[in-house]
């Protein structure tokens, strides 16, 4: 079955702010997932466990949006241009930042390394093979760190152009959710590791579905328009009680993965949010004062740094046990690890993007 489309590429002339507000609330929400301080599943009352679930779980439909609108706004570039074109244009505005700031991670690791030799620590690695140190260092960050999402997304870019001539067929955008759904099942039957680079082709159909998006913008936005906000609002709610009990349940049988973002659950619920995103609009005071279009890559290149070299400075020397404070105290440290990395980020990215250096944050 092979749907054409009589319209591919949406007219450029649509107003499409909204695109910005649900990548700035979108990019929120990374930040503070990657800003946690304990081990999931840690507290054993049952109440702080299902609290801190539903921290975890509120901005969970973040890395799904941000695979849609991504899918949205390359469908009529992929109209525009040929594959190698695109490939070339977008791996020199993504590639060479990504790299720039690895090797800065990487810098500060070497600097943070001489600094303890100095106060009588073993220099390990970087003294005896500082080349081998930087090829594990770096492997290690591409494919653990936040840093491996970006390499992540352009695979799936190069995916969707490889096939390209199946991309408004509705049997290809079955294939690709047949590989989502196999790793939300993998969640309960570890036939293979769960971690973020294993799930290489888990996101392709999340892009693709922003592509149809694009392709039935009119239809789609009719729909959300139509549909009450009571209703938007009471599936919101839903889904997302539903995504907390899956991942409590899931925690109490031992998995580790409990909050994966392929869970079936959280699948729903972001497909949801994202649609009551769409319905909310453009926030005009969100795009004037946080610039989002200029500023989203450079907070999430950036604030991989602040959170695994500037933090601790902050932290290390208060000495801080997390593990024996309170779910609330944590929350509310969670919270301002947050606004420190953001804060930081953002200040930093829209100061770069005014130099002559801006390339490294992509503009």
């Amino acid at each position: 079955m092979n749907i054409e489309l009589t319209q591919k590429a949406t007219p450029e002339k649509k107003n499409f702010d909204f695109v910005d507000t649900i990548r700035c609330i979108s990019m929120m929400g990374i930040v503070l997932e990657h800003c946690g301080i304990v081990p999931p599943n840690h507290y054993a009352n049952q109440l702080d466990s299902v609290f801190e679930t539903s921290i975890i779980q509120f901005f969970k439909f973040s890395t799904i949006a941000f695979f849609l609108i991504g899918g949205f706004l390359i469908n009529h570039k992929f109209q525009e241009y040929t594959p190698f074109q695109y490939l070339k244009n977008r791996f020199k505005k993504t590639i060479g930042p990504w790299l720039f700031w690895i090797c800065v991670l990487i810098m500060l690791s070497v600097l943070d390394r001489f600094i303890a030799h100095s106060r009588g620590s073993a220099m390990g690695l970087i003294g005896s093979n500082f080349f081998l140190y930087f090829y594990e260092t770096f492997i290690r960050i591409v494919l653990i760190s936040p840093y491996w999402f970006i390499l992540n997304f352009l695979i799936c870019i190069t995916i969707l152009l490889i096939f390209k001539r199946y991309l408004y067929n509705i049997w290809f955008g079955l294939v690709l959710a047949s590989f989502s759904l196999f790793y939300s099942v993998n969640i309960y039957q570890g036939w293979i590791a769960t971690t973020h680079t294993t799930a290489i082709f888990g996101f392709v159909f999340y892009l693709w579905l922003g592509v149809y998006f694009n392709a039935y913008y009119d239809k789609i936005m009719g729909i959300i328009k139509r549909t009450s906000w009571i209703i938007v609002l009471f599936l919101a709610f839903v889904t997302f009680c539903i995504a907390v009990g899956e991942s409590t349940y899931l925690n109490s049988i031992g998995i580790k993965d409990a909050y994966n973002t392929l869970r079936v659950s959280n699948i729903v619920y972001s497909l949801v949010m994202f649609a009551l995103l769409l319905k909310m609009g453009s926030l005009n005071w969100l795009r004037k004062h946080l610039q989002p279009r200029e500023t989203t890559f450079g907070i999430y290149l950036i604030h991989v740094i602040i959170i695994d070299r500037g933090l601790p400075l902050i932290f290390q020397p208060l000495k801080l046990n997390f593990l024996e404070f309170s779910v609330w105290l944590n929350t509310a440290i969670l919270l301002f690890r947050f606004l420190v990395t953001y804060v930081v980020s953002f200040f930093l990215a829209k100061a770069i993007g005014k130099t002559k250096m801006k390339w490294i944050v992509g503009n």
